[in-house]
């Protein structure tokens, strides 16, 4: 790596950090959802002035409306390692994985098998357990209830010829632990099933080559990834092609039209490419170059460097304390800077006290209800829960434990 990430340029390309209104708080729940970049915000503004027409028409506005579409799908699905036909957009992670959902159960014939896991946000394990319904049986991977950590072994078990589809998390949005998915991906495509994979916690800390990690599915969210609310979803074109079509029928030769049975939103994909701008613009700084996946490849891995250092402190800092439970690994390495603790008090009552002493940070079960009932915290009372990501400063991390030296 040439040299650590510059921060001030970072926090230069995001315009919360110059909003009066925002001034003099940290922000720590950003694994609910990240600032927006200054090159989507600009780019949404501009189709919304000049674009907002219906694209890929003869007319200039029309024609501009639908290159810009374009451009985000083709330069992200670069920066992803993937055919660009193999990245499509829908409303939400949540909404992508339903659709997802009823297209297996179309596919699959009853007494076939689904395996996930009790680790995930519900967005990715409600829509397939719901399948058992329909006369499919629903196999479930179980966390260690002490640590919540997934052990690939356990897997193994499960899968057998019935298996069609393995549903995981790259990483927890409670446990923050990243999975090691090439090595549970492997051992799906043994046993002959597919792999979906939800990279909604991972991927605001670097976008991954998903070519390479091998996954048929990867679904993550762009509002998490500094970009505006959308869905975007990899599914490789062995396993898109087979599943049945649930968009138009005269659409169902098109991959990346095949999953999206809604109209999409054209403003908020054509903004989507100023994701891809913000990556080029860190890899430009720091001097990364090579092809779109070996750029973002080069800024994931200064985003997770800046992290891990910040990271470690926080999990020191609560693990030295006996009244509070932190949930996943206490080693920065190996694991996002998601970091949830079951407390004396109810989550969101820690949040409030911290809300008091400018820090934005979240309470409650975040979806996870399935985790952390498994690890014996009860949902109701939930966990505090704060995160962060590359654009955090270490005077916001010093904030932070200062404010938990007085609530705790």
């Amino acid at each position: 790596m040439s040299q650590p990430l510059d921060l001030d340029f970072v926090r230069a390309q995001f315009p919360a950090f110059a909003e009066p209104s925002l001034d003099g708080q940290a922000f720590f729940e950003n694994a609910g959802g990240s600032y927006t970049c200054a090159p989507v915000i600009e780019r949404l503004e501009r189709y919304y002035r000049q674009r907002k027409v219906q694209p890929y028409g003869p007319f200039a506005a029309s024609r501009l409306a639908g290159e810009e579409m374009d451009e985000a799908r083709n330069r992200l699905a670069a920066m992803l390692g993937v055919a660009a036909d193999e990245l499509s957009f829908g409303p939400s992670t949540t909404q992508n994985t339903y659709v997802l959902a009823r297209a297996f159960a179309q596919w699959m014939r009853p007494g076939d098998a689904i395996v996930v896991t009790d680790q995930d946000h519900e967005a990715n394990s409600g829509p397939w357990r719901r399948l058992a319904d329909e006369g499919f049986e629903i196999r479930e991977w179980k966390i260690d209830p002490d640590t919540g950590h997934l052990e690939p072994e356990d897997l193994e078990p499960l899968l057998d010829d019935r298996v069609r589809l393995v549903c995981f998390p790259h990483c927890s949005n409670v446990v923050g632990e990243v999975n090691p998915v090439v090595e549970i991906t492997e051992l799906a495509h043994a046993a002959g099933a597919f792999v979906c994979v939800d990279g909604v916690s991972y991927a605001p800390h670097g976008f991954v080559d998903v070519g390479a990690l091998g996954a048929d599915i990867y679904l993550f969210s762009a509002y998490k990834t500094y970009g505006p609310h959308q869905g975007l979803m990899v599914i490789r074109r062995e396993l898109g092609m087979q599943l049945p079509n649930q968009g138009h029928f005269f659409n169902q030769g098109s991959l990346y039209k095949r999953f999206t049975p809604a109209g999409p939103d054209h403003a908020q994909i054509a903004a989507c490419a100023g994701m891809a701008d913000y990556i080029d613009a860190l890899a430009a700084h720091h001097g990364i170059d090579g092809a779109p996946v070996e750029r973002a490849g080069g800024v994931h891995d200064l985003m997770r460097a800046h992290e891990d250092a910040l990271l470690q402190p926080l999990l020191d800092h609560l693990g030295d304390r006996n009244s509070v439970r932190l949930l996943g690994p206490q080693a920065a390495n190996g694991r996002a800077p998601t970091v949830a603790v079951a407390l004396d008090q109810p989550g969101a009552q820690a949040a409030a006290a911290l809300a008091e002493r400018g820090i934005m940070a979240g309470g409650g079960d975040f979806y996870a209800v399935r985790a952390l009932r498994a690890m014996g915290v009860v949902p109701s009372e939930g966990v505090l829960r704060m995160s962060f990501v590359h654009y955090t400063s270490q005077a916001e991390i010093d904030r932070l434990l200062e404010a938990l030296d007085d609530i705790l």
